[in-house]
């Protein structure tokens, strides 16, 4: 069912029917909560109410949308805690991390917030009288978020949607509901329109697809797989409805013989274990320059057995779980536990979707390990001879999202970042996402971009006006 604001996120965990989903726990394999499924009856509900809302929130006086936006951020401000113990509980994600998200998300709002009354149009010299265009609001979009990075990822389309004057109806992933549902009764305590930010918990072949295929919503952002993203490009190309896709990633993570070598191998295992692995930005490709490779490599191990996984809630904790039984299946597809590793660490015993951080060095770039989005803690390590094979293996396959490089020359990171096709690179460092910081990739993963100063205009179409001055 659609979702306003519901009395509380779910329901305690039972015997789901037919119509609900049940919430799992992936750290202890529990049941947590049940949750309704919404149909296609429930999500055009949802739209239709959204178009309502819409209406007076575009019409608002842009400070008054940019208050209450500010409200709602203040509201996550002070629930931090509450919606962090939230995503230990669905997404299996270690404190620490879950209390960033949750930071990430009113960080998100209050930015977005502050573009409201910089939304500005142009005026353009013409012959024979005054032009003008205007940024306006689309009406509804749908936001349909991953569940790896569930609350962020779900505000990076929803904060600068709003603030643009739109209506949104997001629906999360079927396995972690519980922050969306929070985050939409927070927003009605924030003071926003009742309708205006709606979630639709379903299945993604059923809400999902409603949602994708309803006329009245004006354009889909979703993150997730290629496969995913390919079909939802297709479906909104025949009503030629806007699409932002942010998708797959197999992103190299390029180290140099003149790098800190000490400094580049600490950070490494941050680089493809953060989230265990199940992040598009991770950086599971490890390309080394053969004379520092042996080098490197001894001094990656004790970074990655450092990296401790265990107990979400565990503040010490640094890696937690993977999502579901069937994810773990899936990587294990990749990378069965029985492999030889270089590099092996080590995971709970008991209850729990567990899966050791993974260093591979016996698979060579055309490996399907090497090639393929594995989505989980496992690297594979490759050495390289100068910069353009370098740059040649960091541009083999068809994604092109993120990486990292690590040099002390300048010159060669700028000649590397230029000639890498990827959307977001970082030089020594393995930061990719900042609210303040466009975000998309190239080739196969993805379309558009989010976040940033121009995040806003991606929610608007530019109304060109001209006004005739002869008498």
């Amino acid at each position: 069912m659609a979702a306003t604001a519901p009395a509380t996120p779910a329901t305690p965990a039972g015997s789901a029917t037919p119509h609900e989903h049940t919430v799992v726990n992936p750290a202890t394999e529990e049941a947590v909560a049940t949750v309704p499924a919404a149909g296609p009856a429930e999500v055009a509900a949802a739209v239709a109410r959204a178009a309502r809302a819409q209406r007076g929130w575009a019409a608002l006086a842009p400070g008054d949308r940019a208050r209450l936006l500010r409200r709602f951020a203040a509201e996550v401000d002070a629930r931090v805690e509450e919606l962090a113990a939230l995503e230990v509980t669905e997404a299996g994600h270690p404190v620490a991390a879950a209390r960033w998200e949750a930071g990430n998300v009113r960080d998100l709002f209050d930015y977005a917030a502050g573009g409201v009354e910089r939304l500005t149009g142009s005026q353009i010299p013409v012959a024979g009288g005054l032009n003008v265009t205007f940024a306006e609001p689309l009406g509804v979009v749908g936001v349909i978020a991953p569940w790896n990075f569930p609350m962020p990822v779900a505000a990076w389309g929803t904060a600068p949607a709003l603030a643009a004057g739109n209506a949104v109806v997001l629906k999360p992933a079927e396995t972690t509901p519980l922050t969306a549902l929070r985050l939409a009764e927070l927003a009605l305590e924030a003071g926003l329109p009742e309708g205006l930010f709606q979630v639709v918990p379903g299945a993604g072949p059923v809400a999902g697809a409603a949602l994708v295929d309803h006329p009245d919503v004006a354009k889909v952002v979703f993150t997730g797989s290629t496969a995913v993203g390919k079909q939802i490009a297709a479906r909104c190309a025949e009503q030629v409805k806007r699409v932002t896709l942010e998708l797959g990633g197999k992103n190299p993570n390029i180290v140099f013989a003149d790098a800190d070598l000490e400094r580049a191998a600490a950070a490494a295992p941050a680089s493809f274990l953060d989230n265990t692995g199940q992040d598009c930005c991770a950086r599971s490709r490890i390309l080394v320059q053969r004379s520092v490779y042996d080098r490197f490599l001894a001094l990656l191990e004790p970074a990655v057995h450092a990296f401790t996984a265990g107990d979400p809630a565990d503040p010490a904790t640094r890696m937690g779980p993977l999502i579901s039984a069937a994810h773990r299946e899936r990587v294990r597809g990749h990378v069965p536990e029985s492999r030889p590793a270089a590099i092996r660490g080590t995971v709970p015993a008991g209850p729990g979707y567990w899966y050791p951080a993974t260093v591979l060095t016996d698979a060579p770039p055309g490996d399907p390990v090497s090639r393929e989005e594995v989505f989980g803690p496992v690297a594979v390590v490759h050495a390289f001879d100068d910069e353009a094979e370098a740059v040649r293996l960091a541009n083999a396959g068809p994604y092109g999202l993120s990486g990292s490089l690590w040099t002390r020359d300048t010159a060669r990171a700028v000649r590397v970042s230029r000639a890498v096709a990827a959307g977001n690179l970082s030089v020594n460092s393995h930061s990719s996402v900042r609210y303040w910081t466009p975000f998309g990739g190239f080739k196969q993963s993805g379309l558009g971009r989010e976040l940033g100063p121009d995040a806003l205009a991606s929610f608007t179409e530019t109304k060109n006006v001209f006004i005739s001055t002869e008498e």
